[in-house]
């Protein structure tokens, strides 16, 4: 087994949130550029070569990874997050970083509303206040009614809803699947999914935004190694509240490159969002502990 160590989890889900970050801009340009599918589709080549690298070496190998006890279920998660993925990235395009990454932090909220259909949880009436009052900040951010709505603010929602499914389907398919197999399964079936989808929409690429593909798939990668190191040496209820941090580094990155602006609407309702969903992390882990 490995070591716990919560320092060192919380630091590596810092440097996670940071490299994803980078990750989802180099998205925003590449994807400003070529085709979106083809984008994603060509990211998840490399991200299916490095789960099959890391899947045979963990013991039973290949061979043990798709012997999944949830075949439809795996399948079914992996599509969602491959979706996911096409449909926030065009959120980075159509709306920026910021205001993106401010809907999409709703998803921890929707995983506790969803947690009781889905799995047969108990949601307190503690849980489902703060649920209520994270999505007052939802609309804080998205001001329905309010002067022009763009139909484009929908999709990082959209994408929050599905990460939040995907989530919760990883939850399910734990109980009898490895990590390793839900991650082999994740890989390959989304790259397939966007094989399938993205080789329709290929376009040239200019030599230096292939340099550009090639640290995306980097971080990537990157992020992914991070992400499980962080899960491994620490429990998920210490690191996961860092995982916020994300939308302070898009926020920083959105306005430094990309000259997007952090409107007080968004502020405020990101702020909302996050204290609500950090609140609900805690009373998981409270009733964890119980």
């Amino acid at each position: 087994m490995t070591e716990q160590n919560t320092r060192l989890g919380i630091w590596l889900m810092v440097l996670t949130t940071f490299i994803f970050t980078i990750q989802d801009g180099i998205s925003r340009h590449l994807a400003g550029e070529y085709n979106v599918f083809m984008v994603v589709m060509i990211r998840y080549w490399f991200f299916a070569a490095f789960v099959i690298a890391l899947t045979s070496r963990t013991t039973g190998g290949l061979k043990a990874a798709l012997r999944a006890r949830h075949p439809v279920l795996q399948a079914t998660r992996a599509l969602l997050l491959a979706a996911e993925v096409c449909v926030m990235v065009l959120g980075f395009v159509h709306l920026g970083l910021v205001e993106s990454h401010a809907v999409f932090t709703s998803y921890p909220l929707l995983v506790a509303a969803l947690s009781g259909p889905v799995l047969g949880e108990k949601v307190g009436w503690r849980r489902w206040t703060a649920i209520g009052i994270g999505f007052v900040g939802v609309m804080i951010i998205l001001k329905p009614g309010f002067a022009v709505f763009s139909p484009w603010a929908l999709l990082p929602l959209a994408a929050a809803s599905m990460f939040a499914m995907y989530g919760l389907l990883t939850r399910y398919v734990s109980h009898r699947d490895s990590a390793a197999v839900s991650f082999f399964w994740t890989g390959v079936i989304g790259s397939i999914a966007m094989t399938c989808v993205g080789v329709w929409f290929w376009e040239p690429m200019t030599l230096p935004d292939w340099g550009w593909m090639a640290a995306l798939c980097c971080t990537a990668v990157a992020g992914h190694w991070c992400l499980i190191r962080s899960y491994e040496v620490a429990e998920a209820s210490a690191v996961q509240p860092f995982a916020f941090l994300q939308l302070v580094f898009a926020s920083v990155l959105g306005m430094a490159v990309f000259g997007d602006t952090l409107r007080t609407n968004v502020a405020i309702g990101a702020g909302v969002v996050v204290c609500a969903g950090l609140f609900t992390l805690w009373r998981a882990r409270v009733k964890g502990q119980a």
